[in-house]
């Protein structure tokens, strides 16, 4: 049988190259996964927080569900926005999406 099957002969350990490739890729992985997922998302997050920040009563806004609307009132973590003259609804402040500039609802 061993005419088919050659003996397998292990290799001299080079202790240093192994080692030091051993903790090299694994710090490459995690370099690569930090600047292409996590800082880009914190960035967001943070630009998203100065936006919420920044609302103010009068400012017209687009929020999660797609529906857009002017800030009537701000209470705490909630705001009540005005869709028309006859609805107004109250959305969480977070799920404010963007600030739009003034006058666009009534151009729409």
């Amino acid at each position: 049988m061993s005419f088919f099957i050659q003996a397998a002969h292990a290799a001299e350990p080079n202790t240093a190259s192994s080692m030091l490739s051993s903790i090299l890729l694994p710090v490459a992985f995690f370099a690569i996964f930090y600047f292409l997922v996590i800082r880009p998302q914190s960035k967001r997050a943070k630009e998203h927080r100065a936006m919420v920040d920044s609302l103010k009563v009068g400012s017209e806004v687009i929020f999660a569900g797609g529906l857009m609307g002017r800030i009537e009132k701000l209470e705490g973590d909630y705001a009540v926005i005005s869709l028309n003259r006859n609805n107004e609804i109250k959305v969480q402040r977070g799920s404010v999406i963007s600030v739009l500039p003034a006058g666009t609802i009534e151009s729409v």
